[in-house]
């Protein structure tokens, strides 16, 4: 791993399918990366707070412990493997967390809590009280805050519908924020911050790749490995549950491949005007429509790297709630064989990092 690259993690939301990004970063971590910047939405935001709240060597085991915590309910194994079988265990584990709740992240709140004519009657069907409790038990905030990996999680604004970031290099980050990105409604309740409400980041852009590519700054080349959670790309769906499955995929990709090309755009036009500036005489390298150009995309040169959860036989339309230590499991294992495959590949072995422009390696199986 090249010590001169700034690497930045980014993760996306996705619920129960951020074991595979535990598990891609555990393999990240064998491989010895270790990163600077960390960027995350929903349960990546969670996933990020675990990562830059804990010392390196104590990192793995916060990020197991929360995954093991959360599926402590569903310990049992699939009792067959045919691919019907493992998918209604699949359906069925989902169905009893929808009912129960998953320890340490939320709980249902009782049925009395919706009648209509209550002064305060329930806004979610869960309550993330479980959550704030184990983030505060597995997470170092002043870590975070005074010397920690940089860390920003994004949420939507209620009243507004406005996109907020929270970025540790501005805002002191507490438990609150962290829950901020993940309240997704109607299951998850807004959360007040400073007086104002906020909900799931996912609401309005499900990635924060954008957010980190327009803050790279310098001169210092900056590796980014983004690890989405759903996948924009796959096959005609064949019945009703793979049709709210592609559905699913398709609005949280958040068009992670339409911002990747955005920014491979802006690195040319940028390199273009730099070029321009060379040939044009000198009373004209100031004029402030060329300086515009030449501030097109990242300053320094990026290595973006895609790691995509690819759907797996087993999962169905409640994919993103079927806390079963099974599928954490099998999510887990696909994170760390997906790097593995990445960092093993010939395109990424002779790679050249820092090379000007922006890289792109999206290694995974094929869609």
């Amino acid at each position: 791993m090249p010590s001169n690259e700034l690497n930045a993690l980014v993760l996306q939301g996705g619920g129960a399918l951020g074991a595979y990004q535990a598990g891609a970063f555990s393999a990240l971590n064998e491989a010895g990366f270790s990163f600077d910047w960390l960027a995350g939405i929903s349960i990546g935001a969670v996933n990020a707070a675990l990562i830059c709240g804990n010392r390196e060597k104590d990192r793995i085991p916060a990020l197991e412990a929360f995954w093991n915590k959360i599926t402590s309910n569903l310990t049992m194994s699939a009792p067959f493997w045919t691919k019907s079988g493992r998918r209604a265990f699949s359906e069925l584990a989902a169905a009893e967390i929808a009912l129960a709740g998953a320890p340490g992240f939320f709980r249902p709140r009782m049925p009395a809590a919706f009648w209509p004519y209550l002064t305060e009657p329930a806004l979610s069907f869960y309550d993330t009280a479980p959550l704030a409790a184990t983030l505060g038990e597995l997470v170092d905030f002043d870590l975070i805050n005074d010397g920690g990996p940089r860390l920003c999680v994004g949420a939507t604004d209620v009243e507004t519908g406005n996109f907020v970031y929270f970025d540790s290099r501005h805002t002191r980050i507490n438990a609150r924020h962290i829950l901020a990105s993940g309240a997704l409604p109607p299951g998850f309740p807004a959360v007040e911050i400073d007086g104002r409400y906020y909900w799931d980041g996912g609401l309005v852009s499900n990635t924060p790749l954008q957010y980190v590519m327009e803050l790279a700054e310098g001169d210092q080349p900056l590796c980014v490995f983004q690890i989405d959670l759903f996948n924009a790309k796959s096959a005609l769906p064949k019945d009703v549950l793979e049709v709210q499955q592609r559905e699913m995929d398709i609005r949280y990709s958040s068009r992670t491949r339409l911002t990747t090309d955005r920014y491979r755009d802006l690195h040319a036009l940028r390199t273009a005007a730099e070029r321009l500036a060379k040939k044009l005489p000198d009373g004209l390298k100031g004029d402030p429509d060329l300086a515009v150009l030449r501030k097109a995309g990242p300053s320094c040169p990026v290595t973006l790297v895609h790691l995509i959860h690819r759907k797996q036989g087993f999962e169905g339309s409640a994919k993103d709630y079927e806390f079963s230590r099974q599928s954490m499991s099998d999510h887990w294992a696909a994170g760390r064989e997906d790097v593995t495959h990445t960092l093993s590949a010939e395109a990424w072995t002779s790679r050249s990092p820092g090379a000007d422009g922006l890289q792109i390696f999206d290694l995974g199986k094929c869609d």
